[in-house]
């Protein structure tokens, strides 16, 4: 099927038809200038849903009660906020996040069991009920309200996460939207993140739910910042037809055009989050190809963009590329030395396990730019794969060593 996409300009997840969002300042987070805290998303009409969570066994109360509801494939609406995970706070924490929702499905006029709940912040400590109670009433919704609702849901972030990108094929047209936030505690499986998606597409159950799935294995599951995976982590798509295309679901030919609109969104979104990793001033983008699988692709990728060492070498401009072959070493996928070809950028500096004399200048010069290139290829197969990181700098220990101070 031929099909147009392109990335709408000013585009977020409130850009499809039939979306709407606010969020307001509720003095959950610290007062400062032009800080958001709380954010309802909501849809006109009820949307089918499909949603992924943190792999962490600790699992905050908006991730129960979310895992819970999204069970009936249906949702019309989110709610949630930032600064205070409400995270290892017992039963009273499941009380707090149920009663968000309630008093979100009253203010909209939804059903309760289609409204979902979000947090991130601080672990151990309790919503701020009173202030959450009255932040509700006063949030304003709008279809261009998505830019609000971006804002809110950021911790240590230093810059929103948005995008949407519309497709046209001969007889449809519909458009993907979503927000991400994620700065620190961010590591494959799933990540730590939190990210929204909407679509005004018509879309079965069955097939949401996997390409949902296809995508996060090649965007945010190939981000990592620092190695820790969160109590938070949450990732949801609603789709509420309201572009009256064609019921998308597996195998009908617009099925693929669907996968690819997603997937680049959600790689736009994943390198938004590593670019924006805590104290980080370089994006590193590594390509691991020649593997006998995808799943060994993917691991060695992860594997060197989350080593420390790597992080740091780039930080300090230091081309010390033995560091990169040690993290792969150590990935546990099948490699043979001497049929690896390593590039930095476009200098090769290894090649069939040999080391081979490069520009100490051009390679310190590369390791600059703000955005560093890594190819690994292992020459065993044909499966390739793509992941996303920072550098590590001295501003992240400093982030991190004052978060609740």
């Amino acid at each position: 099927m031929e099909a147009e996409s392109e990335f709408i300009p000013d585009g977020t997840v409130t850009s499809p038809n039939g979306f709407y969002a606010g969020a307001t300042f509720a003095g959950i987070k610290k007062e400062g200038k032009d800080n958001l805290d709380l954010g309802i998303l909501f849809s006109k009409v009820s949307a089918t849903a499909a949603a992924l969570f943190t792999a962490n066994k600790i699992k905050a109360a908006p991730i129960i009660l979310s895992q819970k509801r999204i069970q009936t494939e249906r949702a019309t609406a989110l709610i949630v906020n930032s600064g205070v995970a409400n995270a290892c706070t017992s039963e009273q924490g499941l009380d707090d996040a149920t009663e968000m929702a309630t008093l979100t499905a009253k203010s909209i006029g939804v059903p309760t069991e289609e409204v979902l709940v979000a947090s991130t912040g601080v672990i151990g400590q309790r919503l701020p009920m009173q202030k959450v109670r009255a932040g509700i009433k006063q949030i304003a919704h709008s279809t261009d309200g998505g830019h609000k609702l971006a804002r809110a849901i950021m911790t240590t972030d230093t810059a929103p996460k948005e995008a949407a990108i519309t497709v046209k094929t001969d007889t449809d047209k519909f458009t993907i939207g979503g927000i991400a936030k994620g700065s620190g505690m961010v590591h494959p499986d799933l990540s730590t993140f939190l990210c929204f998606l909407t679509t005004d597409a018509a879309i079965e159950p069955d097939f949401l739910r996997s390409s949902l799935k296809k995508t996060m294995d090649i965007s945010f599951n190939m981000v990592s910042i620092d190695g820790d995976t969160s109590t938070n982590d949450m990732v949801l798509i609603m789709a509420n037809g309201m572009a009256e295309n064609q019921t998308i679901q597996a195998n009908n030919s617009i099925a693929d055009t669907f996968q690819q609109a997603l997937d680049n969104l959600c790689v736009f979104l994943a390198k938004s989050i590593a670019r924006d990793g805590e104290g980080a001033t370089k994006l590193i983008e590594v390509t691991v190809s020649g593997t006998l699988t995808a799943t060994e692709a993917r691991q060695a990728a992860r594997t060197i963009t989350s080593s420390p060492l790597v992080k740091a070498a780039i930080h300090g401009n230091d081309p010390n590329w033995g560091r990169i072959l040690a993290a792969a070493g150590r990935s546990g996928i099948e490699l043979e030395e001497t049929r690896i070809d390593l590039y930095l950028g476009d200098i090769c500096l290894v090649k069939e396990g040999r080391p081979l004399p490069f520009d100490q200048k051009k390679a310190e010069d590369i390791l600059t730019n703000t955005e560093v290139r890594i190819h690994l290829q292992l020459n065993l197969g044909t499966a390739t794969a793509t992941a996303w990181g920072c550098d590590l700098a001295e501003e992240y220990v400093t982030i991190n060593s004052q978060y609740t101070t």
